[in-house]
């Protein structure tokens, strides 16, 4: 799971809308949405993020278990 809250924390922080994010996932905003929602993204998504957003500590946000 995702803790969906420290990431959007993280996309504040840099000013960046859930729609550029998903932009830069080349998914909808309605996908990204909907995986925000359910805290679940794949791998290449994850990594995408982490990279677009230059994500220093991943593990805090996108290995969390509830």
């Amino acid at each position: 799971m995702i803790d969906t809250n420290k990431l959007k924390g993280v996309m504040a922080e840099q000013g960046k809308t859930k729609s550029d994010v998903a932009r830069a996932l080349g998914i909808s905003s309605k996908t990204f949405y909907n995986k925000m929602k359910k805290g679940v993204f794949g791998s290449d998504e994850i990594e995408a993020m982490i990279e677009y957003l230059n994500i220093e500590q991943p593990l805090t946000i996108f290995f969390v278990s509830r």
